[in-house]
């Protein structure tokens, strides 16, 4: 089991939830639900009332005892302000995935890019990932350029058969990759 212990950048907090953190979780969720529906769904379904919230935050210390989630807030070590979250899920064959968001007033100022220099250390470090992954919509040119300022590179897009022409049925999603040994 990982201890869990902050990741510290020049201007963020990165931490394992608290549960005296579930008003604050639990207020950004609300505020953004509709910005999150499409990217997080799983997160808004779990998370519908302010009780909910204690309950995720209880899964999420479970899940890093098991090392099967890692999930950390994001805060603004300045101003203590609850900015977003930052998790990693280890797969198989040495593999994990990153996920974040922000809240809307916390994006464009790169904290989402700090956070993640931050995560991809943990996972190649104590987590001993040898490769992460990174999972963004095709309209989300802030995510992917997030990705990309870290290093990730985006995963070719599969080919389709010459006589599938149904281009709506093609993945919206991109995935972007980074290897320990870049």
């Amino acid at each position: 089991m990982l201890p869990r212990t902050p990741l510290y950048t020049a201007r963020l907090c990165l931490r394992p939830y608290e549960p005296a953190d579930a008003r604050a979780f639990f207020a950004l969720l609300d505020a953004d639900r509709a910005r999150f529906r499409t990217s997080f769904p799983d997160r808004l379904q779990a998370v519908r009332v302010p009780a909910d919230a204690t309950t995720a935050l209880q899964a999420f210390a479970q899940d890093w005892e098991s090392g099967r989630f890692y999930v950390f807030g994001i805060w603004h070590r300045a101003t203590q302000d609850y900015l977003g979250d930052i998790c990693l899920m280890p797969q198989s064959r040495g593999q994990a995935e990153i996920g974040y968001y922000l809240a809307a007033a916390a994006e464009g100022h790169g904290f989402a890019r700090e956070a993640l220099h931050a995560v991809i250390d943990f996972g190649f470090g104590p987590v001993g990932s040898q490769k992460l992954l990174i999972r963004c919509f095709v309209d989300n040119a802030r995510g992917q350029a997030v990705a990309k300022a870290a290093g990730f590179r985006p995963e070719a897009p599969p080919k389709r058969p010459q006589w599938f022409r149904a281009t709506e049925a093609t993945s919206n999603i991109r995935r972007f990759w980074l290897s320990r040994d870049e």
